[in-house]
């Protein structure tokens, strides 16, 4: 005799969704913050409910069965309303108490959190922002609720996503002072021949003036990649290298690099995304609602 399915709970299905979400189920333990024996236990139960195996090791990982997938489709739509339904309606900013997590990456650190900090210590010093670094992994971190927020150069179009626009970028050649490419306007022919300094951020993510770039028939120069532009101004100085960053990087370098148009132009979009998990939830409602305030402000004072 099967189990009473009806014995399972939230918790449980929550669990299935998040071994199935990070393929493991240590890192699913991890996440929920208990022991791999308890993950363990919970997915036998599910196996004898389900009469099925979810999961079967396939070389030194595990996959998950046809089966598991049509099932954790259908819970992800049942967590959500659940979580819909529970969510927090009424909320005083100055006497809130909460954590919410955001994912993001340098450009979105530098620029935009500043911003939302001072508008968070001001109106709602009880909120903590849990901050961890998206890299191209934000959608999934979303989905494994490991964040509750993402901010970035990227394009969710799944359904049961949730986007806002927050800003538009265009992208700058930044170099040394010294660099005589520094003296005027940066051709193509010099753009391409120039040593470049390329920020690889990971994941598969690539900078829009590289694919125009290559789109045009081109390929930089690159003799050095770099996981973040944060310390461009060191690596470029006394040197002919040149880099392409982010308009508003390039501002933060201050006097310590010269900045010239990119001659690919290419713009980027930063949007800000979440999931129906926390659509309705009013503390992370007011968040969003600060960050983009914060992206306006931004947007505003370069005017």
């Amino acid at each position: 005799m099967n189990p009473d399915p009806f014995a399972l709970d939230f918790a449980s299905l929550r669990t299935l969704r998040l071994v199935y979400a990070h393929g493991s189920f240590s890192r699913a333990a991890e996440t929920l913050g208990v022991t791999q024996s308890t993950i363990s236990y919970t997915m036998t139960r599910l196996r004898e409910v389900f009469s099925d195996p979810l999961f079967v090791r396939q070389g030194t990982g595990m996959v998950p069965t046809e089966r598991c997938g049509e099932i954790v489709s259908q819970v992800g739509e049942l967590i959500d309303r659940f979580e819909t339904l529970t969510a927090q309606r009424e909320f005083d900013p100055a006497e809130a108490s909460v954590e919410i997590g955001l994912s993001c990456n340098f450009y979105e650190r530098v620029t935009i959190l500043p911003h939302v900090t001072r508008i968070l210590r001001r109106e709602a010093p009880g909120i903590k922002l849990k901050v961890i670094s998206s890299s191209a992994q934000g959608k999934q971190q979303l989905l494994r609720s490991e964040s509750d927020i993402l901010i970035g150069p990227i394009r969710i179009d799944d359904s049961g996503y949730y986007r806002r626009s927050l800003l538009r970028e265009e992208y700058t050649c930044v170099m040394d002072r010294s660099n005589p490419l520094a003296e005027g306007s940066l051709s193509v022919e010099d753009f391409v021949k120039a040593p470049q300094v390329v920020i690889n951020y990971g994941g598969g993510f690539r900078s829009r003036f590289l694919v125009v770039m290559e789109a045009a028939g081109h390929v930089p120069n690159t003799v050095m990649e770099v996981p973040s532009p944060a310390n461009l101004p060191d690596l470029l100085a006394q040197t002919d290298m040149i880099a392409t960053v982010p308009f508003r990087i390039s501002q933060m370098f201050d006097d310590r690099v010269v900045s010239v148009p990119c001659p690919f132009p290419a713009e980027l979009s930063i949007d800000l995304y979440w999931t129906a998990r926390t659509h309705v939830s009013a503390p992370h409602k007011w968040v969003r609602s600060k960050i983009a305030e914060a992206a306006s402000r931004l947007s505003a004072s370069e005017m």
